[in-house]
């Protein structure tokens, strides 16, 4: 009988109901800083980080995967504790060495099978698929089968985002130094989406209220077309509460029976996404 955990990084941003499950283990993403690095979330809060995100601030924070020591040390606990399985979910590889890692410590603890799962998405969109892991271990599911399921969830899976300065994504490499700098000479604000795991412009427009009207038409289309299904959304952002209040409110008024998740992005991704910056994610649970 096989005995499945979960091991997810930190750029999930799950709640503290998630955090807490046994069979459930995170490793931090990192921030170096003026020479000195800190793991998200435990050295170093949300709030205390965004200051460093500000315009004035001249000293541009890095960010790392999780060393593959922390998630060799995950792994061997998990085998000390009789579990035969591992799913591990990572934030997209194509901005991230975190999958990559996850394959490695992999051949590093004998004993346990890992079954690294590359989300090709972030925060909390990526922690959908956690939430699938463990409905799909309390149904009784194998590894194979739990993989096959969360790669078909992709299929009816969409994260959409804006962001105030694409400067903050290009100076992480997250984005091409043209695409950044296009956009903000012309003053536009480009819907970003994950396409083949790494941002890119999903459509460029204008103004920010023409924005967030094209990510509602997006939605309600992938909804006239779910409606029957188990529907969830989340809704996040970095110190952008008017605007994420905005957005619960349409979708509470326009989609009632829509699961909401509304939170903050957490320093790891604030650092590539600036402040004021809005996402939208949705899939069927």
């Amino acid at each position: 009988m096989k005995k499945i955990a979960i091991l997810v990084d930190s750029t999930a941003y799950l709640t503290e109901e998630f955090r807490k499950k046994e069979n459930l283990r995170v490793v931090y993403l990192t921030i170096t800083l003026a020479g000195r690095t800190r793991r998200e979330l435990l050295d170093i809060k949300l709030d205390e980080y965004q200051k460093y995100l500000t315009a004035e601030n001249k000293v541009f924070p890095t960010t790392s995967q999780p060393p593959i020591g922390e998630v060799v040390i995950a792994l061997e606990k998990f085998k000390e504790e009789g579990y035969t399985d591992v799913i591990a979910i990572g934030l997209s590889s194509g901005i991230s060495g975190t999958y990559s890692s996850y394959n490695t410590a992999a051949l590093m603890v004998a004993g346990i099978n890992v079954h690294p799962f590359d989300s090709e998405v972030s925060c909390q969109a990526e922690g959908f698929y956690v939430t699938k892991t463990c409905k799909l271990i309390e149904e009784g599911k194998n590894p194979k089968e739990i993989i096959a399921e969360l790669n078909e969830m992709k299929k009816n899976s969409k994260a959409l985002f804006i962001v105030d300065d694409l400067s903050h994504l290009q100076r992480g490499g997250r984005l091409s130094q043209t695409q950044a700098l296009v956009g903000n000479l012309l003053q536009v604000k480009p819907i970003l989406h994950f396409d083949n795991k790494v941002i890119v412009p999903y459509q460029k427009i204008r103004t920010y209220k023409k924005a967030i009207n094209k990510i509602y038409e997006v939605f309600g289309e992938f909804y006239s077309e779910n409606k029957e299904k188990n529907i969830h959304v989340c809704i996040i952002h970095t110190k952008a509460e008017d605007r994420a209040d905005d957005m619960e409110d349409y979708i509470k008024e326009n989609y009632p029976d829509v699961k909401i998740l509304k939170d903050e992005i957490g320093p790891v991704i604030a650092t590539h996404l600036g402040l004021g910056a809005i996402g939208f994610a949705w899939t069927v649970l």
